[in-house]
């Protein structure tokens, strides 16, 4: 768990070697729940970049239409997808344990065979773990948007990345991003415009409406209330 942060270290010098992530590592309380989740759950839904290639018979016993999600939070909207369509098998990436350690627990709870999480780089992850042509959707619902402009290198929406991303998806495949931040929106229209081998479901240029199976959070039922908007950019790897 956490096998990028060891990656951050030159293996001969011992030297941090810094490189630009779309995220800040800030380790948050973990309850006695989630601890005791990452302690003896762990083993059975946890997956570790150290494992290699994902390997879908290994994990799930069967080679259904896979989903990823990358940055679930907490995991109850996760969760929820998994629950609500068994016929498809889930990977959720998440960086912060005390998410992972309450995911688990739904896992658990809930009695899910087809959800199981890594907590590591969404970036390496894919890279090094995830087959190409081998995803039925990638997710990444709400991420942190570095509204600073001197920090937009930071966003994970980046060219590079969404070539990644479509190598990662099948024929088909889609490419679903959601933001409550109109000029990150905006801007991940830009890049989406500019890709190749992808073609927007909404047509050129257009946002689309939630799709089914988004569930609506509780923060974004009350960012509503408050007039926030909500921006779905639906992707198909053409």
């Amino acid at each position: 768990m956490l096998d990028f942060i060891k990656q951050d270290q030159d293996p001969e010098t011992g030297k941090v070697m810094r490189k630009v992530r779309s995220f800040v590592l800030r380790e948050g309380r973990l309850t006695a729940g989630q601890r005791n989740a990452l302690d003896s759950l762990w083993p059975q839904f946890g997956l570790e970049r150290a494992d290699g290639v994902l390997d879908p018979q290994a994990v799930f016993g069967r080679d259904a239409p896979r989903v990823l999600e990358i940055g679930y939070g907490m995991g109850h909207s996760l969760a929820d997808m998994a629950q609500a369509d068994p016929d498809k098998d889930f990977i959720g990436i998440e960086v912060h344990r005390p998410g992972v350690g309450a995911l688990l627990m739904e896992i658990q709870q809930r009695g899910l065979s087809n959800l199981r999480s890594y907590c590591d780089d969404a970036v390496e992850i894919l890279e090094l773990c995830i087959p190409d042509n081998s995803l039925a959707r990638v997710q990444l619902y709400f991420p942190d948007p570095w509204h600073k402009k001197k920090h937009h290198k930071r966003r994970i929406v980046q060219p590079a990345w969404v070539a990644l991303v479509h190598r990662k998806l099948q024929p088909g495949g889609v490419l679903h991003m959601a933001t409550d931040w109109e000029n990150y929106s905006e801007y991940m229209m830009e890049v989406m415009n500019d890709a190749e081998g992808f073609t927007n479901t909404a047509g050129t240029g257009q946002f689309s409406p939630r799709p089914s199976w988004r569930p609506e959070t509780k923060f974004e039922r009350r960012g509503e209330k408050l007039g926030h908007g909500v921006w779905d950019l639906l992707f198909e790897k053409s």
